[in-house]
């Protein structure tokens, strides 16, 4: 029994996806971490399994999480001007995961600032709730302003999960989509679990992030990328996340 349960787990090697470019890692901005000496340990620790670069995204969220360029920009300068008094030798940029609601489609029509990474990717959400009634417009937007959208976590759309073809809608429009890492170990849930295995046995997701907020995610993340099962799942997935690295 217990050499069963051994010859179950490998050590963890995230090296083939290299770049995460999903996460709430700059202290102090939304509900991830709370101060830069966590930002420090938590990179450290994703380093240890793997990455090489990470983008880190914080919400911005009308009312709630108000960020902008502004408030992102120099957080970021200070958590690589840390990084790198501590010798932690990995890359770090960041973006923002932008809410679909009115405010953001405003934003987008102004000819605001948008944070993007890699050529013109940017990563936007909808509410766990319901989907946003102005996703069709705003995606529109943003391809026309010559951008390329990214669906953060849509495995966790419950409401999507009776109705596949709406993934497959989001791509026919021009999206790419995003699975959070522990969706796959049942974190979230276990229709969730499924919906995600269903989207990358179909080939429909492009990359891979870990929606990193806090130490549960951490813990959780650092015991499941330990399971021969999590890197079956990607035997035949071409993630783009490794083209993030330049």
């Amino acid at each position: 029994m217990f050499g069963l349960f051994k010859s179950s787990r490998v050590r963890a090697d995230l090296s083939f996806i290299g770049v995460d470019m999903h996460s709430h890692l700059l202290p102090g901005l939304d509900d991830g971490l709370k101060t830069i000496e966590d930002t420090i340990a938590y990179v450290k620790e994703l380093h240890a399994l793997g990455y090489e670069k990470l983008i880190c995204t914080p919400h911005i969220l009308s009312d709630v999480h108000p960020n902008s360029p502004s408030t992102i920009l120099p957080r970021l300068d200070e958590v690589r001007q840390a990084l790198a008094a501590h010798n932690v030798p990995v890359k770090v940029d960041a973006a923002a995961e932008y809410m679909i609601d009115h405010e953001f489609e405003q934003t987008i029509k102004r000819g605001d600032k948008l944070l993007t990474f890699g050529k013109n990717y940017i990563l936007i959400e909808m509410s766990y709730l319901a989907p946003s009634p102005n996703m069709d417009q705003v995606i529109f937007d943003l391809r026309v302003a010559g951008l390329q959208p990214i669906v953060a976590h849509p495995e966790r759309y419950n409401y999507y999960h009776m109705q596949f073809n709406q993934y497959e809608r989001l791509r026919g429009m021009g999206c790419m989509l995003q699975v959070n890492l522990l969706s796959l170990s049942g974190y979230y849930g276990k229709p969730v679990k499924k919906a995600a295995e269903r989207l990358i046995a179909e080939g429909m997701i492009d990359f891979i992030g870990t929606d990193m907020h806090h130490a549960n995610h951490l813990n959780a993340t650092k015991s499941f990328v330990t399971h021969k099962d999590f890197y079956k799942l990607f035997k035949n997935t071409l993630l783009k996340n490794r083209m993030l690295l330049d």
